[in-house]
């Protein structure tokens, strides 16, 4: 009876809180807005800018645009900025009061930040499938086994990044120092995600490209935008001469990833803390 009990409370309370955050963060137009507007308009003016550059460098994959290839870039994009919007609550809860009453609830933790995370998570995918509607002007066939692979992996990515975003949130105090950080630790792992331009390859024993090419490797947000590329258009679209990787490693890589960022944020919200990244 115990164990119900503690069952029924745990997915009450991750439902309720995950309820909030979509309800609150829905009234906001203002954030929703800047979700997607910020990305949609990175995606048309560097793709159309640099479209002719692109076709150059890569002839060897004609009728590849940059639009093309930069539309899976822009939709990780765009549920990183849900990720840093919808985290932001755990910091306007702190100073509203909210979040105190939670913890001194009898409540478990983890049912909190899952509730967090979930409701977060939700958010990036219905805006991440919004954005999917820019695919009617691109030459994309869909299926529904690729629509709905294409969502599970949206969603892991939504997991993985809203998990980032709470851990740091939750030492933060101050959202302006909360911006500085996220735009400091999520951007570099986006512009090394092969979002923007291709992994390059190993062993050509220049150095530079070496740390680059091991940088962009083992970030899971690589994974996360090869996959959605082959999904999207069921075909590597880079060159031999750049690396991609395996279908069934990325999905290995955001899955790991995904359950060790959800443990790190279980683990910062049992410690106390007294200020900004204390």
């Amino acid at each position: 009876m115990a164990r119900e009990v503690a069952h029924v409370s745990f997915v009450r309370v991750t439902q309720s809180l995950a309820w909030r955050e979509l309800v609150r963060f829905f009234r906001q137009r203002n954030r929703v807005i800047g979700a997607i507007g910020t990305p949609l308009f990175m995606w048309l003016l560097f793709g159309f800018g640099l479209d002719r550059s692109f076709t150059v460098s890569m002839s060897s994959e004609p009728g590849t645009s940059f639009l093309e290839y930069y539309f899976p870039g822009s939709l990780v994009l765009i549920l990183m900025f849900t990720a840093i919007y919808t985290t932001i609550s755990v910091i306007e809860d702190r100073q509203a009061g909210f979040l105190q009453g939670v913890l001194v609830a009898p409540v478990s933790r983890s049912s909190m930040v899952a509730g967090k995370v979930l409701g977060g998570s939700l958010i990036a995918l219905l805006q991440g499938i919004l954005f999917l509607g820019a695919t009617l002007f691109l030459d994309i066939s869909w299926s529904w086994g690729q629509f709905g692979a294409l969502i599970g992996v949206l969603f892991l990515a939504s997991m993985m990044m809203t998990c980032v975003g709470f851990s740091f949130a939750w030492k933060m105090e101050s959202t302006q120092g909360f911006h500085a950080i996220m735009n400091l630790v999520l951007m570099p792992m986006w512009l090394l995600s092969g979002a923007f331009f291709p992994v390059p390859i190993s062993g050509t024993g220049q150095v530079s490209q070496e740390l680059l090419h091991w940088g962009m490797k083992v970030n899971p947000l690589t994974h996360v935008v090869a996959l959605v590329r082959n999904l999207l258009y069921e075909a590597p679209l880079s060159e031999k001469a750049f690396w991609e990787p395996l279908p069934g490693t990325s999905i290995l890589v955001i899955v790991v990833a995904t359950f060790l960022f959800f443990v790190w944020a279980l683990q910062v919200c049992k410690r106390r803390t007294s200020g900004d990244l204390k």
